[in-house]
């Protein structure tokens, strides 16, 4: 074998918001990775570039940087936390040979923590425990330690796997030791987690003289130089000029010619000559190139076993915007242009089926989750794209016979006091528990089984009746009978009556019925959806009426008028709140609920043939 720099690759995993992303950050800091007078050195969750991330506290793209420790190359692939994301953490973890997994001091494992490590035992990773947020108030490290081992033994599939060095962390401040700290507050670096790395986690495998091999774990855009293949290099060198097949698994797809060779320094990519065996590479000059698919010298013509993913579970129906303001806000809005980004997205975001809609105009889009789905079309309408979506339906399956759907598990946690409201919510959702208990924090945490189906709408409703309070975390447990149908959860909606602008006078009859989603002043059509109910059905409102003007007092009589706030719903929300019968309208400027039949009398017909048919 030839000598090699010293390499290590590791997965960073954990639930969402236990602190990988800002880890990271103090590791990229502390290894001198920028300048001092960087930006980078004043920033926090450096990784998460994307203005979603941001604005979300998650990572939803995997990402891969790198630092230098002791003459040691440390590539470093952040993954999202987010179960929604989990396809994300399947491909990129065939990357790595070691993970940190990274658990909260107080919170301790979560389901996403049961999953992400699941994963990481089954690609036999070496694992590194970092007790996380040891500074926190109620963190309880010793029995945070005693529940990650039990979910060890649980999930354990060899002795070794039960061998792990733990980590004590503050990740905000870049402080890490071997032990328990009697003083956290005192000065300390995080030397003791990369010494820790640099002594547990293997190097790379694979043999440098065996001919050039590389599974596509990604891919990335530049408008310069086209598609980028991104993997590690399992054998073998790789340099600029040199030629390749691309196989998937054994079959030939193609021939064709690596232009560059990139290393990842920090958040940049670095053209090198060559590359060796256990280096990430970014590699260009090769298009329509596919996750999953493997570059192979052409005197090896064999491919590794494609990336396996668990199967979507949820579907929405995408169209283009058929509403009355139709092509006035977005850039895109025709049907060929949604579907060459469509396309386009499918080629990274390998969680997601994009098909044409069998019963007419539109695309089927499958994803894991609300969340995975939200994201997507939120992308889509920043980058100037106008749509509309039905409601999401869990995706339904026959196994031996029996209607079969995806159930989840949900494990919440939540303060005693809300503990009432979740036990109704669920009930009434036909969700079974399975485990509940209360800790010293007066911390309530219940585990229920649930239908996916009726999952949906879940988490807008419980963060409004519960403030915002509790945490709750999702993952699909696979798919079982389908369950009895629940009755219709949400109550009716106040729908516009004609098209124009909202009015102060007229708004003040819907607050008497119910809660506004508009104000004065926005633009309105037939069909619109403009509030919800106090009751159960649906009302036509005319939301456009104005004071009929008798003398000069009555003209400036709206000014008097005390209207509440109306009700401002995220994508996600918009998704959740909807029924079979109503669509949400996206475009860059609004998000905006309607009927899918937008006059009275379509929708009685409609309503009329559906109760004559059933």
């Amino acid at each position: 074998m030839h000598n090699q720099s010293p390499i290590r690759n590791i997965a960073i995993i954990a639930h969402v918001d236990h602190g990988k992303t800002t880890l990271v950050d103090g590791m990229l800091k502390q290894t001198h990775t920028f300048r001092d007078n960087e930006a980078e050195m004043t920033q926090t969750t450096i990784l998460d570039t994307n203005a979603l991330e941001r604005e979300k506290g998650i990572t939803i793209l995997a990402k891969n940087t790198a630092v230098i420790y002791k003459n040691t190359k440390i590539n470093i692939i952040d993954t999202p936390g987010h179960a929604d994301f989990g396809g994300e953490v399947e491909r990129v973890i065939h990357m790595a040979d070691g993970a940190l997994l990274i658990v909260d001091a107080a919170e301790g494992p979560l389901p996403q923590t049961h999953f992400v490590l699941k994963q990481a035992l089954v690609h036999h990773l070496k694992i590194i425990v970092v007790i996380n947020k040891i500074d926190r108030k109620d963190a309880r490290p010793t029995h945070v330690l005693h529940e990650i081992e039990s979910l060890f033994l649980h999930l354990a599939t060899h002795d070794d796997d039960l061998m792990f060095p733990v980590i004590y962390a503050i990740g905000k401040d870049g402080k890490a030791w071997d032990h328990i700290p009697r003083n956290p507050e005192g000065s300390a670096t995080l030397d003791p987690l990369f010494d820790c790395i640099m002594k547990t986690i293997p190097p790379p495998s694979g043999d440098p003289d065996k001919p050039f091999k590389l599974l596509v774990s990604n891919l990335d855009f530049d408008e310069y130089k086209g598609t980028y293949a991104i993997g590690k290099i399992q054998q073998g060198t790789v340099k600029p000029g040199q030629s390749v097949l691309i196989m998937e698994e054994n079959k030939r797809i193609t021939r064709g010619k690596i232009e560059l060779v990139c290393i990842s320094v920090g958040l940049k990519r670095k053209e090198v000559r060559m590359a060796q065996t256990g280096d990430i590479v970014a590699l260009s000059g090769l298009s329509d190139m596919k996750i999953g698919q493997t570059l192979t010298d052409p005197s090896d013509p064999t491919g590794f076993p494609m990336i396996k993913l668990e199967e979507p579970t949820l579907k929405i129906l995408v169209s283009p915007n058929t509403s009355p303001f139709s092509g006035k806000e977005g850039t895109f809005s025709t049907a060929r242009q949604i579907e060459e980004r469509l396309l386009k997205e499918k080629k990274v975001n390998i969680g997601l089926r994009i098909t044409n809609n069998p019963n007419g105009v539109g695309f089927i889009v499958a994803g894991r989750g609300e969340l995975h789905l939200a994201v997507l079309f939120e992308n889509l309408r920043r980058e100037g794209y106008e749509f509309q979506l039905g409601k999401p339906e869990a995706i339904k399956k026959v196994i031996d016979g029996v209607a079969s759907e995806p159930y989840e598990e949900i494990t919440i946690e939540i303060d005693k006091a809300y503990v009432g409201i979740i036990s109704e919510e669920l009930g009434r959702r036909k969700g079974e528990l399975l485990d509940t208990h209360t800790d010293q924090r007066g911390v309530t945490m219940m585990v229920y089984k649930i239908s996916s189906r009726n999952l949906l709408g879940f988490r807008g409703d419980i963060m409004t009746r519960t403030r915002g309070n509790g945490i709750f975390a999702t993952h699909i447990i696979g798919y079982f009978p389908e369950s009895p149908p629940i009755p219709k959860l949400r109550n009716g909606v106040l729908v516009a009556f004609e098209t124009g602008k909202s009015t102060g006078y007229a708004l003040q009859t819907v607050q008497e019925r119910g809660r506004a989603f508009i104000g004065p002043g926005v633009p309105v059509y037939e069909g619109m959806i403009i509030g919800i109910n106090n009751r159960n059905e649906d009302i036509d409102i005319n939301v456009c009426k104005g004071k009929k003007l008798t003398n000069i007092h009555s003209a400036n009589a709206d000014i008097a008028i005390q209207l509440d706030p109306p009700i401002v719903f995220s994508l996600e929300q918009c998704l959740d709140f909807i029924e079979d019968d109503e669509l949400v309208e996206v475009t860059p400027k609004n998000l905006r609920l309607r009927k899918k039949y937008l006059t009275k009398q379509e929708r009685s017909r409609v309503s009329r043939g559906l109760s004559a048919t059933t």
